[in-house]
Order: structure tokens, then sequence, then C-alpha cells
């Protein structure tokens, strides 16, 4: 899976203001959209690839792809927005992405924050927290601060991100509630469960978007996506942009999510 670090953060235009909608917005039923949407944001290095550039020109180019969902997402009125943007399998990638990667994530969110606040934004991160380098740590620590009285749209960022490490984790303090005797082991359920989760504060994703044309999740929230629809598509996620995301939940609107019922019961429950 490619790193996609730096499609995070220079300069979002959170436009909330009212403006001329796109045909494409126009066909959405704006009564029928997800309240989560996650998204695995592949492509950043095949795009360079094709231009002839290095991988780290496609993170970059990526950025305009968040600008402009960030802002349809907060336009839209969608609430939650989780963003794969660095899996604990990215930590293999060579020596020298990693630490430009790093750093940018330093120096962005620094000229960020302020407009993270001014926006009504909250920020929130998932995932390893603590293997993320000091500086990191503390930039990102203090924009989620900054940010926590925020009412509008959740960004929730995947950092270092396991879904398997997750579900071990969530098991292992279950365990320890058991052993502390705050819990007995037949009367665990899955509301338990999904409260030892990173994911704890947040709705599971009614919506899943891959780009770049693979088909697969990648250890990325394989629990929370047990009921979400899944969309992909062959575009490259540095030319992701609001149109692709309106033909996601225009197919996302088409689908009948039943939830192991019939049609017909869906149907009598209208």
């Amino acid at each position: 899976m490619p790193i996609r670090f730096t499609t995070l953060f220079l300069r979002f235009p959170y436009n909330y203001c009212p403006r001329t909608m796109s045909d494409s917005q126009l066909q959405l039923d704006v009564s029928k959209l997800p309240r989560h949407i996650a998204i695995i944001m592949d492509g950043n290095g095949r795009w360079a690839r094709e231009r002839g550039e290095d991988r780290v020109f496609g993170h970059y180019e990526g950025v305009l792809s968040v600008r402009a969902i960030v802002d349809e997402c907060g336009v839209l009125g969608i609430k939650y927005l989780t963003l794969y943007a660095f899996s604990a399998e990215n930590w293999n990638r060579p020596i020298d992405e990693v630490n430009a990667l790093m750093e940018l994530l330093v120096n962005t969110i620094r000229k960020e924050v302020e407009d993270l606040k001014k926006n009504n934004v909250k920020l929130h991160v998932i995932g390893d927290f603590d293997s993320l380098p000091p500086l990191a740590r503390q930039e990102m620590g203090e924009a989620m601060e900054l940010t926590a009285g925020n009412t509008g749209l959740n960004l929730i960022l995947a950092l270092s991100y396991s879904s398997r490490h997750e579900i071990v984790r969530a098991a292992t303090k279950l365990c320890a509630m058991v052993k502390a005797n705050q819990l007995q082991p037949d009367a665990i359920t899955e509301d338990h469960f999904k409260q030892c989760l990173y994911t704890a504060p947040f709705p599971d994703p009614e919506l899943l978007i891959r780009t770049s044309g693979e088909s697969r999740i990648s250890n990325f929230l394989l629990y929370q996506l047990a009921y979400s629809e899944l969309y992909f598509t062959p575009v490259h996620w540095p030319d992701f942009r609001k149109k692709h995301l309106h033909e996601a939940l225009m197919a996302y609107q088409k689908r009948e999510r039943r939830f192991g019922k019939t049609s017909e019961q869906i149907q009598n429950e209208r």
C-alpha cells in the first residue's frame, strides 16, 4: 500500500458558504447521505510514476484531492470523514521517504491548526499514536486539543494504523477487565468490544471508498466495515475530485441496506 501522509494537510479551503450546486450535487438525495465516509487514498505513487516523477510528488498532488473532499463533505453535511493516511505497514517504506513525510506532517499541521479551529473542524487520530516521532505527536496533540470544542466535520486521521492490531488491543483490554473482576467473560457483548476500539467515539462508516483500482481493504477498519457499502474506483487519488465523490455517493444511494433482512421487510419498515 502506498504511503499517503502528505495528502493530509496543506491549506484546506473549508468553504461552507452557500454556492451554486453542480449537476452531480443536484442528483444526490440529501436525506440519504451517509453520516460517516471512510477513504483509502490510494494511487499517489502510481500517479507520479505515470508522469515520470518521484513518489513524493504524487503525495503532494494528493493534497488537492483532500482539499476538495474535505470541503465537499462539509458542504454536504457529512459528519465524519476517516482518511487512511499511514498504515502500520508503511513504516517499512524507504526511510528517506518516511522521514520526509513525518517532517511534512509537523510543518503543515502548524500552519493548518488555526484554520481547522476557525472552520469548526474537529481533528482526531486513530492508530498507534505513540509510534509517531515525538515532534509529530506534539503537533498532532496540540491540534486535537485546539479543535476539541468544534462541532462541525469530524476529520479522523488513521496514522500508524493496523486494524488487526486494534482488534488484538481490544481483546487485551477486555482480558485485563476480566482479570480485574470488572467484567465477567460470559457478560462480554459487542458493545463492550466496540468500546475498546480506537473508533469507540464514532459510528461505523456507511461507505468505504478506495481509489486507484485496488479491490481490497488492506487491514483498514476490519471490524467497523462489517456492513459498510464498498466502492472501488480506478481513479488515482491525486485525480479524485468532488465529482468522483458524488459518483460514489450516488452509487451508495442506489443500494439497499438490509442488514440481514429481506427487501420486503425493509419496504414495510419505511
